[in-house]
């Protein structure tokens, strides 16, 4: 039998994008973390945003709460013991890279090297205008997040750290102690030529989001080919896509709810960002939603395709209460089957 783990993914930064407002609390974060554990999910991760983006704030009359992400899962790992903390993402142009590196390797000591984490740009360009204002249209932020991930590669692997940038300048830096993990467990976002090559340069795992299986599948063959010129095994990779779930015990009520659902809306919005240039729009072929029946092939469909990891996986309910009870009923029927 084919396996995989499964990840949730938690409210760090959901409000008015993949639930609706209000949705979650800080500690009702921590709690439903300590939930997915009891029910068998490997992982929880959390997004990252330091703005409410504007369509949200067109459609809701207050505002969504986003909490710190590296935060919350500090407080996680406390409540926890087999599960690992993960982000999915953290954006790491918002950030100093000495400054995050010393909370990274922090966290990683925190949770006894169970932090995952996922890095890109993010997927919205308007809150990076916000927090660096003017000076936004001056900054490439590609150039900017890998000058930032090089240089905190360098403090995780180095005693002593010099290192002068286009954006950033080091000065004789030490960063101790090291993450537990090593090589750290950096996960790259992000469906792009130069996202493969920061996987094989780099990660641990690829964390793109909403693709197909063919597509996931096209992107495995791609960074396999940035793994061999970089002297790397691929089948070391954890190919761990970021999905929504629905499921039900009819097709017609777990369709009816993921169109009724916030993740709908959020996902039509990255179709200039995160889904530049695909369909958002076919919603079954980008995630699981479906019957049982209908849900287990297209999980056995992804894992054929090359995925180890379900990531963070966000499932299409209005409330606590009922995403509880989703992530139960997957439990039930998905974790149960297919866990590794």
């Amino acid at each position: 039998m084919i396996k995989a783990n499964f990840g949730l993914g938690i409210a760090t930064g959901t409000e008015g994008l993949m639930y609706p407002i209000p949705y979650s609390s800080a500690r009702d974060v921590v709690e439903l973390a300590v939930y997915a554990e009891k029910l068998g999910f490997h992982s929880v991760w959390g997004n990252d945003h330091i703005t409410t983006q504007h369509y949200v704030r067109e459609e809701f009359d207050q505002p969504p709460r986003y909490y710190a992400p590296l935060l919350e899962l500090a407080a996680i790992a406390e409540r926890t013991t087999t599960l690992k903390v993960a982000t999915a993402l953290l954006v790491i142009p918002f950030r100093h890279p000495a400054v995050v590196a010393k909370e990274i390797a922090t966290l990683d000591h925190l949770s006894g090297g169970r932090l995952l984490l996922g890095v890109g740009l993010g997927a919205y360009r308007e809150e990076f205008e916000a927090q660096f204002g003017s000076k936004a249209k001056d900054i490439v932020r590609g150039k900017l997040f890998d000058e930032s991930i090089g240089m905190i590669h360098r403090l995780f692997t180095e005693d002593n750290v010099s290192a002068k940038g286009e954006y950033f300048e080091l000065q004789d830096v030490q960063c101790y102690p090291k993450p537990v993990q090593e090589p750290f467990a950096f996960y790259f976002g992000g469906n792009s030529t130069n996202g493969y090559v920061r996987v094989a340069k780099w990660g641990t795992g690829w964390l793109p989001a909403l693709l197909t299986p063919d597509e996931v599948r096209k992107g495995c063959a791609a960074i396999k080919e940035c793994c061999d010129k970089e002297g790397r095994n691929f089948a070391d990779i954890d190919i761990a896509p970021q999905l929504s779930v629905s499921i039900a015990k009819t097709s017609q009520e777990a369709r009816a709810r993921f169109e009724k659902s916030q993740i709908y809306r959020h996902s039509l919005s990255l179709g200039k960002s995160t889904m530049k240039g695909k369909d958002a729009s076919n919603y079954t072929e980008r995630n699981l939603v479906g019957s049982v029946e209908e849900v287990r092939e297209m999980v056995e469909r992804y894992i054929e395709a090359g995925v180890t990891t379900f990531s963070a996986l966000i499932f299409a309910d209005n409330t606590l209460e009922e995403t509880r009870e989703h992530m139960q009923f997957f439990s039930e029927e998905i974790i149960s089957k297919y866990s590794k």
